[in-house]
């Protein structure tokens, strides 16, 4: 089922058929389509660059990249770049990652131990709270005063441990940004989480393509089959709060779609593939053959189990969640451009960055774990890496999501494609676009179909 919320109705309670996880659209109605144009023209993405990405929250590194005084990372959106950076009080700073002589970028990457930003051309410098230190040769340059030459600002702001950035000054904060969706994910504490690595990956996609596979699970049946032995694709209830939304996954029961349904030794052989380190299966052998369940219980437990063990023999106690809570994910979808798949000891950030075509993106994965213990964990430097997208080895689905993009992106530009045709169940996608269209200034609506209440 799928429910709308803030404002844009909610949808009656429907029974997933065999076609769809959404509400079954009414047989009057016709189908919400999109203009493929969006994916794929330079004037739509220029439209992109100048209204929506020097406008919008979004998440540029993990509080652990800037933990430390003298911590700096680089975000990099299309065209646009930012330096978060921890100064020498600790306090969290952003800036426009710009020399203010002749326009250098003044940082490439991440570092630590930093006690200025200079730039390499001309090492005009200031110092980490952005007022200008130094300028070599300054008497040439006559009446140069520093107020006038502080860096520019960026709004930064966290949740949990993500950071996030918005360039333009008069946005509304981060909290309000978000609305409902920290609130909706608050037992799951993200404070408690610890950003381990962070995994960029080149794709020959737009980005909006690249976030699409990510916002949706109809896509499960297609490319996804070992996922429909352990997930139950066509109950994963949907919430849509106007530009953000969440699915929630159950595991642990395959799709209604397999007949016949699997039994307890495939679901086991499917999960070890799915969950792979998560549970404790290593990469190449096979799972052996399923244990038994406890008394009066189900393979949920069992797999539950699994878990349960590979978080403990780290230290990591999920007494507080149920087997079932341990197994489902619930997966939020924050406009623009990120997918969290949230579970109790394991969180996963899927995030596509705008390339400087149309064609090219970046996706990025931040994988964070559960800290053990009761007491604040320290918080340490992520390894940060990048990959070939053709051997990107991030694990069997991410893999599979990744060899796609690239046909997805080629089929978009075909003269005889005009619109995308978007389900109910694809609801998420449609909140992406109508959240576009209101940070573009698109009116009226180029959305055809269901349209939200007025």
């Amino acid at each position: 089922m799928t429910e709308v919320v803030d404002g844009r109705g909610t949808a009656d309670d429907a029974p997933a058929d065999d076609a769809s996880a959404g509400a079954p659209q009414d047989a009057s109605s016709v189908p919400v389509t999109v203009p493929a144009s969006r994916y794929t023209d330079a004037a739509f993405a220029a439209l992109e660059h100048e209204r929506l990405w020097p406008r919008v929250w979004q998440l540029a590194c993990s509080l652990d990249h800037v933990a430390s005084p003298g911590d700096w990372f680089e975000y990099r959106a299309g065209r646009l770049s930012v330096v978060i950076v921890r100064d020498d009080d600790g306090v969290l700073r952003a800036f426009q990652n710009v020399c203010l002589h002749r326009g250098n970028e003044l940082c490439h990457g991440s570092g630590s131990g930093a006690t200025e930003l200079r730039c390499r051309f001309h090492r005009w410098s200031w110092d980490l709270a952005g007022r200008l230190r130094e300028v070599p040769s300054r008497r040439d340059f006559g009446t140069l005063r520093n107020d006038d030459y502080g860096l520019p600002r960026v709004q930064v702001d966290s949740w949990g441990p993500l950071v996030f950035v918005n360039l333009d000054p008069h946005a509304e904060p981060l909290q309000a940004f978000l609305g409902p969706v920290p609130a909706d994910a608050e037992r799951f504490d993200l404070d408690r989480f610890r950003c381990r690595y962070l995994v960029s990956v080149d794709v020959p996609a737009n980005w909006k393509t690249t976030a699409d596979g990510f916002s949706e699970t109809y896509h499960v049946q297609g490319i996804h089959p070992e996922l429909l032995r352990v997930y139950d694709d066509l109950d994963s209830p949907q919430v849509i709060w106007a530009f953000h939304g969440k699915s929630s996954q159950p595991y642990g029961r395959p799709s209604g779609r397999l007949r016949p349904p699997p039994d307890d030794q495939q679901m086991w052989e499917a999960f070890a593939a799915v969950y792979g380190e998560r549970a404790g299966f290593a990469d190449s052998a096979e799972p052996g053959p399923v244990p038994d369940p406890p008394p009066g219980g189900s393979i949920v437990n069992v797999l539950a189990a699994t878990v349960r063990a590979k978080a403990a023999g780290q230290g990591v106690d999920l007494a507080a969640f149920t087997d079932q809570q341990v197994l489902d994910i619930e997966q939020y979808n924050v406009f623009p451009n990120i997918t969290l798949v949230v579970l109790p000891d394991l969180i996963t950030v899927l995030r596509a960055r705008p390339g400087l075509t149309p064609d090219d993106a970046s996706l990025d994965l931040f994988v964070l774990e559960r800290h053990a213990g009761n007491d604040p964990a320290p918080r340490s430097k992520p390894a940060d890496f990048s990959l070939d997208a053709d051997a990107a080895g991030l694990g069997l689905v991410i893999d599979q999501d990744l060899e796609v993009l690239r046909h997805i992106q080629r089929g978009l530009h075909q003269p005889g494609f005009e619109r995308v045709t978007l389900s109910n169940e694809e609801c998420r996608i449609i909140a992406r676009h109508r959240g576009l269209e209101a940070y573009l200034g698109i009116e009226p609506s180029q959305i055809t179909g269901d349209q939200p209440p007025a």
